[in-house]
């Protein structure tokens, strides 16, 4: 489990291709200092486990399905990550609880300046809008923020918007995204568990009235 408080800006420092996988291997000295084999390290939002470290660096296997779902299918040597270690049990959740586990993508479609801060607006598919909520919890590239902005129910083209300060401009990677690009997106875990429960609950009332 993460909290979505980056900790570290990382890089990618090598890519290894193989048949249905990616070998990755990422710089980042704090993110792996007392890191051991088998330890969950979040890069750009994706919980990953460590297999190889050294001082400086540690490498992750990343399966077919997290590449399909994910931007790290376009990682490469020198671009740059977010990096979180596995919170620590009775430490602070400054953030909110974030598994790693992201949904999917979206992409960025506008970035508009204010006095100190930035806010970004970031696309929705249609399985994830319900997710989503105005002032709710969502992260974006590993990202804790809250949801300052989201489009009206009735727009056929969902959006949300986050407003960013200038301490998570310059701490992590999305004070350098550009409009066209896309980041990893993981919802909040009590929205996912509210929507399983009123489809089961659709569901079972559907049968008893058949």
């Amino acid at each position: 489990m993460f909290t979505g408080i980056i900790e570290e800006l990382g890089t990618v420092d090598r890519v290894e291709q193989g048949t249905d996988a990616v070998r990755l291997t990422v710089r980042g000295p704090l993110a792996v200092a007392g890191a051991a084999i088998g330890d969950s390290i979040s890069v750009n939002g994706v919980c990953l486990t460590v297999v190889e470290r050294t001082t400086e660096t540690f490498t992750a296997d990343v399966m077919a399905q997290t590449l399909r779902m994910s931007t790290l299918a376009e990682a490469g040597p020198g671009t740059p990550v977010n990096l979180e270690r596995a919170a620590l049990v009775g430490g602070r959740l400054g953030g909110h609880i974030v598994q790693g586990h992201i949904d999917g993508t979206s992409e960025l479609l506008s970035v508009t300046p204010g006095e100190a801060w930035r806010v970004l607006r970031f696309s929705l598919s249609p399985d994830l809008a319900p997710l989503v909520t105005n002032k709710g919890s969502i992260a974006v590239d590993g990202v804790s923020l809250t949801v300052s902005t989201i489009s009206p129910a009735t727009e056929p083209e969902q959006w949300f918007e986050v407003s960013l300060i200038p301490e998570t401009l310059t701490a992590t990677t999305l004070g350098k995204r550009t409009v066209g690009e896309h980041v990893n997106i993981e919802t909040d875990i009590l929205a996912r568990h509210v929507e399983r429960m009123l489809a089961l609950a659709d569901a079972g009332s559907r049968r008893s009235h058949s």
